[in-house]
């Protein structure tokens, strides 16, 4: 005998809670009051839920009118041409989908754009049209690499916008005091005041916006509360101070060396070791010169010729109390041995110019070519490497990349291409387009993709040919094109528009060698294409905005 549950009538009390619940279980199962199962139970089901609607609205008292937002600030700033505000609109409306070279089409990806356009509008000082401020921030909420452009572009009303829809807080973190502008220079109350109350984000945009302009205040500014402050917010503080670094600070950072904090005093052995005239920096050069000498008791491999000079190293042999409170880390990472662990690290805060005066006199150029002993060289050279980036040194930079066209394995002191796009970082525009053209015509594209990151925008014009003349190249020989959809994708954003008149031979489908991939001709007439079009919507783009293109970072 199966047993089935009856139907019971819902419980008179409980109002709406008691209809939700018949609703949810259903009319089988409970009926409302007074009704019996049947057809006829969904219907008075609705008909109770009816009248117990109107009942609580009659019953339901008015609230106090809440407080009417203040108007949105004015913007001062002349407005956007016509032209060039119905472009943003239609960037804007291009939601991301696929991205970069890899997509098939020859529509231009126009998100892709938008950081361009915004870095050119910023660059002239126009205001947004009012009604794409919503976009413009969802964009923004997206893509987190559009933030800082996108909220100078949009101003003052932004921020409006942003304290009156929670998806758009972000934008209230991008400045002291909940999105307002920072405190003026000599409002020395308002500033202490966000110092000592404000946030977390609040304070590091303080500090960092102080930083910018009054470096001195700022480091004063962030003593007074110093010794009270958390040790992960320690570390975030005395990141600031990498903004308008000079020998004025060595006195607080040379303090920052005895904090409890192995990653404080990490962080502040780091920028001392930048400042070349630091008390640590001559610190490390003597340590480290203790470790490296010339030999020239080396046997040269021609006979009856003297012997050739290279370089011996000796790495410590202990990490004591007063190399750990400068900076050097005692516990080496996995695979690694403690005395080259300790050796990269004396090297890389030592001043380079500790090397010419410790090697014969000898030029940047004249070490790096040197033999180092004893399978030390590929250690001596990365740490020179990652001295050359940290003191900002363009001699040392250049020596360590050789000639673009040296092997690529490595040219006479760096490893590695992200070696290299870091020591490309600290030569000038010019130079740096020069020598990444040079790799590119002589290794191709396959390898020159992380340096071209490095270059400013749009490429200078031996870059621009460069990457052409290669893609061409590839194209003829029916290479696999989706290995260069990011070059593509990158030529897109980077080449300079002027360039698109040299591509118009190279939009018809090419012939398609035996061993090429199938459907290669197709891909590379499409990604031309996609490429000329992009090209020349950018130039149409920098005309609406009424001015030359200006060069920026990739």
């Amino acid at each position: 005998m199966t047993r089935t549950s009856a139907p019971v009538d819902a419980p008179v009390t409980g109002g709406w809670e008691g209809l939700v619940t018949t609703a949810l279980l259903g009319t089988d199962r409970r009926t409302p009051p007074g009704t019996t199962p049947g057809r006829d139970a969904p219907v008075a089901l609705l008909d109770a839920a009816a009248v117990e609607t109107v009942r609580r609205r009659a019953g339901l008292r008015p609230a106090r009118a809440s407080q009417r937002p203040r108007p949105a600030p004015e913007d001062e700033r002349p407005p956007l041409p016509a032209a060039a505000a119905r472009r943003l609109a239609m960037l804007l409306a291009d939601r991301p989908g696929a991205s970069g070279g890899g997509r098939r089409g020859t529509a231009p990806d126009l998100m892709e754009l938008l950081p361009q356009w915004l870095a050119a509008a910023n660059a002239r000082g126009f205001a947004p049209p009012p009604q794409v401020l919503p976009a413009l921030l969802d964009a923004a909420r997206g893509r987190t690499d559009l933030r800082p452009a996108a909220l100078e572009f949009a101003g003052p009303r932004a921020l409006w916008l942003a304290r009156l829809n929670p998806e758009w807080r972000f934008a209230l973190r991008a400045a002291p005091g909940g999105g307002a502008a920072p405190p003026p220079a000599a409002d020395d109350d308002r500033t202490r005041q966000v110092w000592q109350e404000g946030l977390f984000a609040e304070r590091v945009a303080l500090l960092s916006a102080l930083r910018s302009r009054e470096p001195a205040a700022a480091r004063e500014l962030l003593a007074t509360t110093w010794a009270t402050e958390r040790a992960e917010d320690r570390l975030m503080f005395l990141d600031s101070l990498r903004t308008g670094l000079s020998p004025d600070d060595e006195p607080f950072l040379e303090q920052a060396l005895s904090d409890r904090s192995r990653n404080v005093r990490a962080t502040a052995a780091e920028l001392l070791s930048a400042l070349p005239g630091s008390a640590l920096a001559a610190r490390m050069a003597v340590r480290a010169a203790a470790c490296v000498a010339i030999d020239h008791t080396r046997s040269s491999r021609t006979a009856g010729t003297p012997p050739t000079p290279s370089i011996a190293v000796e790495a410590p042999h202990e990490c004591d109390a007063e190399m750990e409170r400068d900076g050097v880390v005692p516990k080496a990472p996995a695979g690694r041995g403690e005395r080259s662990w300790w050796f990269g690290q004396l090297v890389e805060a030592a001043p380079l110019g500790t090397w010419s005066r410790r090697l014969g006199g000898r030029t940047p150029r004249e070490i790096v070519a040197l033999p180092v002993a004893d399978d030390w060289q590929s250690e001596l050279h990365a740490a020179w490497c990652r001295a050359a980036v940290r003191q900002q040194d363009a001699e040392w930079s250049r020596a360590l990349l050789g000639e673009p066209s040296a092997p690529e394995a490595g040219g006479p002191g760096a490893v590695s291409l992200a070696e290299r796009a870091k020591l490309l970082g600290t030569l000038g525009a010019a130079e740096r387009a020069e020598w990444v053209a040079g790799f590119i015509a002589t290794h191709g594209l396959s390898e020159a993709f992380q340096l071209l990151g490095v270059c400013a925008v749009p490429w200078a014009p031996p870059l621009g040919r460069a990457v052409v003349d290669a893609l061409n190249i590839a194209r003829d020989a029916g290479s696999y094109p989706w290995s260069f959809s990011g070059v593509m994708g990158l030529a897109e954003r980077c080449l300079d528009p002027s360039e698109s008149g040299r591509l118009d031979a190279l939009l018809a489908v090419p012939d398609e060698p035996e061993d090429a991939s199938p459907g290669a001709g197709g891909y590379w007439a499409e990604a031309f294409q996609r490429l000329v079009t992009t090209l020349r919507l950018r130039a149409a783009m920098i005309e609406e905005l009424g001015g030359p293109e200006s060069g920026t970072p990739a």
